[in-house]
C-alpha cells in the first residue's frame, strides 16, 4: 500500500531539526545557536540553545532546556550567554536571561517584559544588555477586548501581519543590567518603531534604526540614529530621511557604522547594498556596487559583520545561492567566500572564527565553520538526521532562455520519489511569493512533499524576482512608474513561466503534458490566478493560495496599504483603472479548471477578503472551486504556521493535484 498523503505531510513536515543563526565566542573558540524541532503530537515549535567547539574537539550540545529558547548573546569576556525564552507566569511574557560558561552556576532571569523582545547585544563594557522591546500601551492591561478603549488610527502600517497591531506597541530601545540589578530602561518612548541595536565602543551610545518623522508612512524613509544611554541626552539623526538605511553596525574603533539599504525610497524593489557612513553622520558611501545583487537575502536579512577597520561581511543571493561576501570599505570587489549549490542562512564572526548556519535543497540548516584553507568544515549534523528520518530528494538545476531572448531564466526540476524513467508523471509548476524573492538552493518542504507524493515539481525564478541584476527584478514595475517604468505584473514573468514549462515538456519525456497543475502562494498565488483565467486547460488543476487577485481592493486593505505604488508607480485613487488591469481577478469568467483557493484568516498582507472575492466570483459562474480557510494563522501559514495546520495544508494540496492530474 503507497504511503498517504498525511504520513507524506507527517514525514516531511514532522522531522525537521535544524540550527538557527550562530553567535561565536569573543575567542572565537566557542559557538551558540538555536536549535528548533517541530513536535506535530503537541503542535508546537521547541528551540533550545546549543554549544559547540569551533575546532569540533568536543560534539554539540545543549545549553539550555527551555521550550522557546533563542536569540544567544555573548557577554564580552566569553564567560556568559544571554538568551531569550518565554518563562513567565503569562503567555504573553518574554524573559531575558544569562548563562554561565565554563564555570558552575545557574540560568538567571534579568527581565521579564509584558511583549516580544529581540537583538540582544551586549555593552562592549559588559555591564548592559540592549534589545528592541515592544512597549504595550495600557490598553493591553484590560480584563479582555470589551473593556479596551478605542484605537485612534492616524498613520498607515498600524498593524502588520504576524505582529497584529503595532503602533500602539511601538518597538523601542531598552538597556538593562547585565546583573539584573534594575529593571530596562526604555531609552526611545514614544509612537516611532526602532530595529536593531549595535553599540559603541565605549559602551555609552546605541546604534539603532527607525522612522522617527512625522512623514514617515508616507515617504517611508528610514534613517540611523545614535541613541545615547545618558538620560538627558537627544536623539542624533545620521541620516537625513533621503533613504531607507537599516541593519546597523558600529565598527570597533567607533569611527564609522556599517549599514543596508538604498537611497530611493520611492522605488520599490531594489538590489539592497551594503555601506559606511562616519559616527557623527555625514555622507554615506556603498562598498557593493561592484556586485549587481542584494544583500537583503530571501534566506534572511543579516546585517554587515566587521572584521577589521576596513572589511566587513555580509550575504547575498546569486541566481537561486546564497554566499558570504567579505566586502572592502576601500571599494574593492566584495569578495565571494562560499561555493557550490547552498543557501547561508545566517553568519557570525568574532576571534578571528566565522560561522554559518547552511542549508541546502536535501539538507536542512546545520552549522559550519570557515577553516584555515576557506573551506567549509561541519560542526553539526542535524542534515544527516533528517536523511535518515524523511529521505528528502535533490533536484536538478537547468537554465531557459527567455522568449525576446534577452537573458536566461534560472530553473529546477525535482523527480519523484521512486523514479522511473520509462513512465510519464504528473507535473506541479511552483511560483514563489514576492515577487522580488528567490527559490534557490536550500531545503523547501513543498518540493520535497509534492516529490514525495510522486508528482515532478518545477520551479523558477521568473523576471521580477531578486538574485539577479536589479534590472531583473525591476523589469515588472508598472509601466507608468516615473523613475523606472517596466511592463507591470502579468506580463515578461507570465512569459518566462510558460517558457519554463514548454522547456521542461520539451526536454524532460517523464513529464505528462495532459497532466500540469500550477501552485502559488501571495505573488504566487496572483500567478495561479492570472494563469487559471489566461491558459484555458494548459494546466488541468490549480491552487492560489493567500493570493493577490484584485490589486484595487488590495491597496486599500492590505497591511503594507499604500506601499504598492513603489512598485506599481501610480496612485490608486488617481489611477484605479491601472491597478484593475493587472488583476487577475478580471479573467474570472475565463477560468475553466478546476481551483483551489487556501487562505489564513489572519493574513493581513494579502487580507483573506481577496479569496473571498475570487471564491464569490467562480461559485457565482458555476466554476469548479474549493476553499480553504485556517483559523488563527497569517500569511506566513506555510513556513511558521502550526505543525498540525502545516501538515493538513500539506494534505489538502496533494488530495486536490492527486484528484485532478490523475489521468
Amino acid at each position: 500500500m503507497s504511503e498517504s498523503h498525511s504520513a507524506i505531510a507527517s514525514r516531511v513536515i514532522g522531522n525537521i531539526v535544524q540550527a538557527g543563526p550562530p553567535k561565536v565566542s569573543p575567542d572565537g573558540t566557542l559557538v551558540a545557536f538555536p536549535v528548533a524541532r517541530v513536535d506535530e503530537a503537541k503542535n508546537k515549535t521547541f528551540s533550545q540553545i546549543w554549544l559547540a567547539s569551533v575546532d569540533g574537539s568536543t560534539p554539540p550540545r545543549p545549553l539550555t532546556s527551555g521550550d522557546h529558547d533563542g536569540e544567544p548573546a555573548w557577554s564580552p569576556d566569553g564567560r556568559s550567554l544571554a538568551f531569550l525564552s518565554r518563562r513567565g507566569d503569562k503567555k504573553a511574557e518574554r524573559t531575558l536571561h544569562v548563562i554561565p560558561i565554563g564555570e558552575a552556576g545557574e540560568v538567571r532571569t534579568i527581565a521579564t517584559l509584558k511583549d516580544s523582545i529581540g537583538g540582544l547585544e551586549y555593552s562592549p563594557d559588559g555591564r548592559w544588555i540592549g534589545f528592541i522591546g515592544r512597549t504595550p500601551d495600557e490598553r493591553y492591561a484590560a480584563e479582555d477586548a470589551s473593556w479596551q478603549s478605542p484605537r485612534k488610527i492616524e498613520r498607515f502600517f498600524s498593524r502588520l501581519n504576524g505582529e497584529d497591531w503595532i503602533f500602539d506597541r511601538p518597538a523601542h530601545v531598552y538597556v538593562v543590567p547585565a546583573d539584573g540589578s534594575r529593571p530596562p530602561r526604555n531609552l526611545t518612548p514614544g509612537e516611532f518603531q526602532h530595529d536593531g541595536v549595535s553599540w559603541t565602543p565605549d559602551s555609552a551610545a546605541i546604534v539603532t534604526s527607525a522612522q522617527r518623522h512625522d512623514t514617515w508612512d508616507r515617504d517611508l524613509a528610514q534613517d540611523l540614529y545614535l541613541v545615547p544611554l545618558a538620560a538627558d541626552s537627544d536623539v542624533v539623526a545620521l541620516t537625513k530621511q533621503t533613504g531607507a538605511y537599516y541593519a546597523p553596525s558600529v565598527s570597533d574603533d567607533g569611527a564609522s557604522v556599517a549599514f543596508m539599504g538604498w537611497d530611493d525610497p520611492s522605488t520599490d524593489p531594489q538590489n539592497a547594498r551594503i555601506g559606511t557612513i562616519s559616527i557623527d553622520g555625514g555622507e554615506h558611501r556603498w562598498h557593493t556596487l561592484a556586485l549587481d545583487r542584494t544583500f537583503l537575502a530571501t534566506a534572511g536579512a543579516m546585517r554587515p559583520r566587521w572584521v577589521d577597520g576596513t572589511t566587513l561581511l555580509g550575504t547575498a543571493e546569486d541566481r537561486g545561492e546564497t554566499h558570504l561576501f567579505r566586502i572592502s570599505t576601500e571599494q574593492a570587489a566584495p569578495e565571494r567566500l562560499t561555493n557550490g549549490p547552498l543557501t547561508v542562512k545566517a553568519f557570525d564572526a568574532a576571534g578571528g572564527a566565522i560561522a554559518l548556519t547552511v542549508g541546502t535543497v536535501d539538507e536542512v540548516a546545520d552549522v559550519f565553520v570557515i577553516d584555515a584553507g576557506g573551506d567549509l568544515r561541519r560542526l553539526t549534523d542535524f542534515a544527516a538526521r533528517y536523511r535518515e528520518a524523511a529521505a528528502p530528494l535533490h533536484w536538478e538545476r537547468f537554465a531557459v532562455p527567455t522568449t525576446d531572448g534577452t537573458a536566461e531564466i534560472d530553473a529546477w526540476i525535482m523527480r519523484p520519489a521512486g523514479f522511473d524513467d520509462t513512465t510519464t508523471y504528473p507535473t506541479i509548476l511552483n511560483v514563489h511569493g514576492g515577487p522580488h524573492t528567490q527559490y534557490g538552493e536550500q531545503f523547501f518542504e513543498e518540493a520535497q512533499f509534492q516529490a514525495a507524493a510522486g508528482f515532478v515539481v518545477l520551479m523558477s525564478n521568473p523576471r521580477g524576482g531578486s538574485g539577479r541584476e536589479e534590472a531583473w527584478g525591476q523589469s515588472i514595475m508598472g509601466p507608468k512608474h516615473p523613475r523606472r517604468p517596466g511592463t507591470g505584473w502579468g506580463s515578461v514573468d507570465v512569459d518566462d513561466l510558460l517558457a519554463v514549462v514548454d522547456h521542461a515538456v520539451a526536454t524532460y519525456p517523464f513529464i505528462d503534458p495532459a497532466r500540469l497543475g500550477m501552485q502559488g502562494g501571495s505573488y504566487g498565488g496572483y500567478m495561479a490566478t492570472w494563469l487559471a483565467g489566461t491558459t484555458g486547460t494548459k494546466f488541468k488543476a490549480i491552487c492560489s493560495e493567500r493570493a493577490v487577485n484584485n490589486m484595487y481592493t488590495e491597496e486599500y486593505t492590505s497591511d503594507i496599504a499604500t506601499a504598492f505604488r513603489l512598485e506599481i508607480g501610480v496612485d490608486h485613487l488617481a489611477d484605479p483603472a491601472e491597478l484593475v488591469r493587472m488583476s487577475p481577478i478580471r479573467f474570472v469568467r475565463d477560468i475553466e479548471v478546476p481551483m483551489l483557493i487556501i487562505h489564513s484568516e489572519e493574513d493581513y498582507r494579502c487580507p483573506i477578503s481577496q479569496a473571498e472575492e475570487l471564491f464569490t466570483a467562480m461559485r457565482l459562474l458555476g466554476k469548479d472551486v474549493t476553499f480553504y480557510r485556517f483559523p488563527g494563522e497569517n500569511h506566513e501559514l506555510s513556513r511558521s504556521g502550526s505543525p498540525v495546520h502545516r501538515r493538513q495544508r500539506a494534505e489538502i494540496i496533494l488530495d486536490f493535484f492527486a484528484e485532478h492530474l490523475s489521468g
